[in-house]
């Protein structure tokens, strides 16, 4: 079993960057094994898929971040980092890290991002 915790949220101006970080603990071999990804939810939505980190670190983004977010993992700390910049207020959400496919077990808190503008 994997416990996540995300952190890194917060209030930002439109244009801004935010950088947000997932610490996995728990079965840490699970965590260097399986592909990742950052998820978001903004108010009234379904959750959607921001980003994905393979193993191989072969990364893949939504079309609405594509060149503004960037996923990374370092598996010696057991983290998965997302680089957000250029914010706007559509990216104003709660945002998760989960395994890709996600796993019911793994959703956190997560942590709310407010873009203002």
């Amino acid at each position: 079993q994997v416990q996540l915790v995300e952190s890194g949220g917060g209030l930002v101006q439109a244009g801004g960057s935010l950088t947000l970080s997932c610490k996995a603990s728990g079965n840490i071999v699970v965590f260097r094994t399986m592909d990742w990804g950052w998820y978001r939810q903004a108010p009234g939505k379904q959750r959607e898929l921001v980003a994905t980190v393979t193993t191989r670190a072969t990364t893949n983004y939504a079309d609405s971040v594509k060149g503004r977010f960037t996923i990374s993992r370092d598996n010696a700390k057991n983290t998965m980092d997302l680089q957000m910049n250029s914010l706007n207020s559509d990216d104003t959400a709660v945002y998760y890290c989960n395994a890709h496919p996600p796993r019911a077990s793994y959703w956190g808190q997560g942590t709310q991002v407010t873009v203002s503008v």
